[in-house]
């Protein structure tokens, strides 16, 4: 009989661990097994994982204007991209030791886009690619006075370079639509301000 009860904790087992390198991110490897949905256990394997510390990003959204704070900057994971390696994309940043989501998003709207916020609401949490990493990212929206917001932001001492781009919320979903925008938090953020637009204008 196939299970229909969501596994647990309890349904898998870790034999060994083995860091195989360690920087900025650490890449590990487990040897584990779990059990399976027909029942009994999955032979042992080998899996490789990214792990680094969870993250929070934000949109800025200014609900009187109906403008949307975007940013832009140089990502060398995207290198491959025919396009560019210039990504589209909304602040965010990686939790510190014992800072909660809210705090971050907070610090990174100022550090990358120079924009205090208001009025947080949480989108979505999520990881955004399992099969390989246990990066955990939450999404939040926060409303903002677009006026007078722009320029090139970033730390020096983190070699940020970051471009905002303060555009009408059409102008935002354009470039969703035609595939300009390639980061899931800018996507999922888009989407969801798409769905809720009305409403945080009412409000």
């Amino acid at each position: 009989m196939i299970k229909t009860q969501p596994f647990t904790q309890n349904d898998y087992e870790i034999s060994q661990r083995e860091v195989l390198y360690q920087g900025i991110f650490r890449l590990t490897r487990y040897h584990l097994r779990h059990r399976l949905f027909e029942g009994g256990w999955s032979d042992t394997m080998q899996r490789e994982v990214l792990e680094r510390y969870s993250a929070a990003a934000v949109l800025p959204y200014d609900p009187v204007l109906d403008r949307v704070i975007l940013i832009e900057q140089f990502r060398p994971g995207s290198i491959a991209d025919p396009e560019s390696p210039w990504l589209i994309e909304i602040p965010a940043g990686i939790l510190e030791k014992n800072e909660q989501p809210i705090e971050v998003a907070h610090r990174e709207a100022i550090e990358e886009a120079g924009c205090d916020l208001r009025d947080l609401r949480l989108i979505s949490e999520y990881f955004p690619s399992p099969g390989g990493s246990n990066e955990y990212i939450h999404i939040y929206c926060g409303k903002v006075d677009s006026k007078g917001i722009g320029g090139v932001h970033g730390l020096k001492h983190e070699q940020e370079d970051i471009r905002v781009l303060n555009l009408p919320t059409d102008e935002a979903l354009q470039l969703l639509q035609s595939g300009k925008i390639k980061t899931s938090p800018a996507i999922i953020a888009l989407l969801w301000l798409q769905l809720h637009r009305v409403e945080l204008q009412k409000n």
